[in-house]
């Protein structure tokens, strides 16, 4: 079938006049390089989900790619036989055609017998899984993009028990996606539609600010939920716990599709908390705290003599991972992904408590405790796990948490930035970076594939001067996790690289580990310099 034939048999299942025309005018242009990229790879599931541009056609993120999603969701959720009254909770961000493609999750659940717990309006994506197992459904869908560019949007899946789906539900979900006829709709005067009540959510307040409440403090804190729909639910927590002086951004409080005032919606990304460290240079906060678009991750900033001090999420997750391992049980387990920091497993260890490594994604991290109880879990991407009743990563109740030590540990005449150096006088040194490679244009996913594949193949014998002790081809497994990319081994480090499960980019993590010693400056001054020598040499590698 060629792609124009593609195109038009799209284009009659379509329910959106306005995607159908998108189509229609490229057909009309003859533009077969942009047919194509719209037709030739339809959505998959990747590290979190469905993600990618909203457009027309199989490519793209539309009413018809959320409701054949849907069909898909309903037809795993019956051959696993589960009962439809048992329902699914459905929740949106506020990006662009996030309220649509709700909708359109809804009447394909309700027009299939489902019952369906719908969020109030554009909400957090922890929500969705606190949600679901709070009211015992059988699954969870939040249409998010997350921190994606402005023109992105997806659907995220959750399983009965609140995690993010793995293999083979995702396989089964994309199989009936793929045969999926017409769709029989339904709306929401179905005696089968309920609106989840704020009582809910009460309780998740109740229970974090139970856990993470500070009585009344006087730590300053500037914070920025980046245009996303953290902005309510995080004041309303911030206020219950007992911070009192909280400076807002204003210009980045609503929720905006458009993210006027970033260049990329990501807390990580280089620019993106400049808004709030000058306000909160102009209010006087020490702390800022910022929540990406759907408030699943937690941003950081430290004030220093120096200036501003961005803290990396696997400093974040050291600072976490020391508040809550003191309150480990037996049958407890801590948790990060391959490509975080590996001074987790060290904490853990001197406590007591096991630690797991998984794949990336929290879809691995949620469900690693097994039959136990995940204590805490962490991935690098500033993404943390800090209580049990979500089972996904949550950035309101991490920064609850974070503020939650920062406000101790000044009541004791000390900062974040000493419990991060005590940390690693004790543990060592962990000096690590982060390099993200972007491939523009129609073969940009094709020149990522080579330029991974040569690495594999040739690796290079030694990266920043260190040499490579041991290469690892990822696809072969390396401690019983299996996945795409590469791992060098290093004498006294790693470099992971491996490709974004959510973006056109491969990305690389560095770490280099060295004790302290007796000047804890001057071994991370000599220890970043290496890293960043690294950094250079993998970047000249992905070159593409």
């Amino acid at each position: 079938m060629s792609d124009v034939e593609s195109a038009r048999r799209w284009m009659a299942a379509d329910p959106d006049p306005v995607t159908r025309a998108e189509l229609a005018a490229l057909i009309d242009a003859g533009d077969e390089a942009e047919l194509t990229r719209r037709v030739i790879h339809p959505l998959v599931f990747g590290t979190a989900g469905l993600r990618g541009e909203v457009m027309a056609g199989p490519a793209g993120m539309n009413r018809l790619s959320v409701r054949r999603a849907t069909q898909g969701v309903v037809s795993w959720l019956d051959e696993l036989g589960l009962e439809r009254h048992r329902g699914v909770v459905v929740g949106r961000d506020a990006r662009r055609g996030s309220e649509a493609f709700n909708d359109e999750a809804v009447a394909v659940l309700l027009g299939a017998g489902w019952t369906v717990f719908e969020m109030p309006g554009p909400l957090p994506t922890p929500f969705v899984p606190f949600a679901l197992t709070q009211l015992g459904a059988a699954a969870g869908i939040m249409i998010t993009a997350s921190h994606n560019p402005p023109h992105d949007n997806g659907y995220k899946l959750y399983a009965a028990d609140g995690a993010q789906i793995v293999p083979p539900s995702d396989e089964r979900v994309e199989y009936f996606m793929a045969r999926a006829g017409e769709a029989a709709l339904g709306d929401r005067s179905s005696p089968e539609h309920h609106v989840i009540d704020a009582s809910l959510f009460a309780q998740y307040r109740e229970h974090m600010v139970g856990r993470f409440g500070v009585g009344a403090s006087y730590l300053a804190i500037t914070y920025t939920p980046l245009h996303g729909v953290g902005g309510a639910p995080m004041l309303d927590l911030f206020a219950a716990a007992g911070y009192t002086r909280v400076t807002l951004v204003e210009s980045q409080f609503a929720p905006d599709a458009a993210f006027p005032t970033l260049a990329f919606p990501n807390p990580e990304e280089p620019g993106a908390l400049d808004l709030a460290t000058a306000r909160a240079d102009a209010v006087g906060s020490s702390l800022v705290i910022a929540n990406d678009p759907d408030a699943d991750r937690l941003g950081v900033a430290l004030r220093t003599n120096a200036g501003w001090r961005i803290l990396r999420g696997d400093e974040i997750g050291w600072l976490l991972a020391d508040l809550l391992i003191g309150e480990a049980r037996p049958g407890d387990v801590v948790a990060t992904s391959l490509v975080s920091s590996t001074m987790l497993s060290r904490i853990a260890a001197a406590a007591g408590v096991p630690c797991v490594t998984t794949l990336t994604g929290f879809k691995w991290i949620s469900r690693a405790a097994g039959t136990g109880r995940l204590l805490f879990g962490y991935e690098e991407a500033i993404g943390f796990a800090v209580d049990p009743l979500v089972a996904d990563k949550d950035g309101l109740s991490a920064a609850l948490a974070i503020c939650s030590l920062a406000d101790r540990l000044a009541r004791e005449g000390a900062t974040l930035l000493t419990r991060l150096d005590e940390l690693e006088a004790r543990y060592g040194v962990h000096s690590g970076a982060a390099l993200s490679v972007r491939a523009e244009g129609e073969d940009g996913l094709a020149r990522l594939g080579r330029a991974l594949e040569a690495l594999t193949s040739e690796p290079p014998s030694e990266l920043g001067g260190e040499s490579v002790a041991n290469v690892v081809d990822l696809a072969h497994g390396w401690h019983g996790l299996v996945t795409e990319g590469v791992l060098f081994e290093l004498a006294r480090g790693r470099v992971v690289v491996r490709p974004s499960g959510t973006e056109a980019k491969l990305k690389a993590y560095v770490e280099l580990v060295e004790d302290a010693g007796e000047d804890l400056a001057a071994t991370r001054m000599r220890l970043a310099v290496a890293v960043a020598d690294i950094v250079a040499d993998v970047e000249e590698l992905l070159r593409v």
